[in-house]
């Protein structure tokens, strides 16, 4: 008996795949995104192209990832640490970041501020319930709360996508 059939040989994909098939059944989180699509009444894929996601828990970043591309997103880049966002900044074009609030050591309000002089959309991905501990320059920030799913996801995203557009009508 192979061990990923269970999975614990790749415990990522396998229970992924896993957890997948059961939102399926119930009706969830599986096919939000024709359900989404429908509700704006356009039926179209997320404009977004390239996504940054700052986020030093890789699970999380991954889980982020694979949400972004149900929604249609292309390319998505993961940088664990304030370095490497930076570096990812100064070297490629984004059509918006999603920023981890707490990455152990250090905030991600600096390079908030970063992303808003260069007028690269943002928004904050926390634990934490609300924005009334950030700065006040960043309490105006869309925020999507951990744990997410991919309707929180989408509404997230189209909330970014809005603010980057302004010739965009909301949602």
């Amino acid at each position: 008996m192979r061990s990923s059939q269970h999975g614990w040989g790749n415990a990522i994909h396998s229970t992924r795949a896993d957890d997948r098939r059961r939102r399926d059944r119930c009706g969830n989180v599986y096919g939000a995104r024709r359900r989404l699509a429908r509700a704006r009444g356009d039926g179209a894929d997320m404009t977004a192209q390239r996504v940054l996601i700052l986020e030093d828990n890789l699970i999380i970043a991954m889980e982020a990832e694979e949400i972004l591309r149900l929604i249609g997103v292309k390319e998505v880049e993961i940088a664990s640490n304030l370095e490497q966002a930076v570096n990812a900044i100064h070297t490629d074009r984004y059509d918006f970041a999603m920023l981890d609030v707490n990455l152990g050591e250090s905030m991600s309000f600096g390079f908030a501020r970063l992303l808003a002089e260069r007028g690269i959309a943002f928004g904050f991905v926390s634990g934490y319930p609300d924005t009334l501990d950030f700065p006040p320059d960043l309490r105006h920030v869309p925020l999507l709360n951990k744990p997410f799913d991919e309707a929180a996801m989408w509404a997230f995203v189209d909330r970014l996508i809005s603010v980057s557009d302004p010739s965009s009508s909301p949602p």
